[in-house]
């Protein structure tokens, strides 16, 4: 059973990660945090050392949330090709999985900590490599049961895969239009069933 303290701290991150999300790391104030949680700035820092741990702590939050939800899409039944497909699948609905989040953490928290923060550009960087990690590992699999032929890497087909639907999701968020996601998603399932199935 967790402490008073291990659940005021969950409460925290849990209620500022969507703010740190859409406001940035300098964006946010510590006024913007006390609001929010209704807690004290006194009692904020009791809990983390600072606005880096905390902004941290929010990050990994929405990051273990995605990466979650990414492996569970991932491990649905199947072969290669529907789990590919179930992929871009959650992809086309990526902006209402997010909302909760404050906006894609991968985009927010990576553009902001850019010039801000290198811790976070850090952890930014550490997810990225894990989901094309996880998308890759699907490829490789399918390649070794001989379920579908792949024109590169598994790793390289992942990271190009990849940069298409956050480039999709960029466009998507900055315009405040979905067409930009659903569009390149379907291009994406044409270019997986062109590309990658024998």
């Amino acid at each position: 059973m967790s402490t008073k303290a291990e659940r005021t701290s969950a409460y925290i991150i849990e209620t500022v990660a969507p703010i740190f999300n859409k406001l940035g790391y300098v964006g946010t104030s510590m006024s913007d945090l006390t609001e929010a949680t209704g807690l004290t700035k006194g009692a904020l820092y009791g809990n983390f050392e600072n606005k880096d741990s905390l902004a941290m702590a929010a990050f990994e939050y929405n990051s273990k949330k995605l990466l979650s939800k990414i492996d569970e899409v991932l491990d649905t039944d199947g072969n290669c090709l529907q789990k590919m497909f179930v992929l871009t699948n959650f992809y086309r609905h990526y902006d209402t999985f997010v909302k909760e989040l404050g906006g894609c953490p991968i985009l927010n928290v990576g553009v902001d900590a850019n010039h801000n923060n290198s811790q976070l550009l850090a952890a930014t960087r550490e997810t990225i490599k894990n989901i094309e990690g996880k998308i890759a590992l699907v490829l490789e699999n399918g390649l070794n049961n001989n379920e579908i032929r792949l024109p590169v890497t598994p790793l390289q087909f992942a990271k190009q895969l990849y940069t298409m639907i956050q480039g999709a999701v960029a466009m998507a968020t900055i315009t405040a239009d979905r067409k930009y996601l659903l569009n390149t998603i379907a291009y994406l399932d044409q270019l997986i069933i062109r590309e990658i199935k024998k």
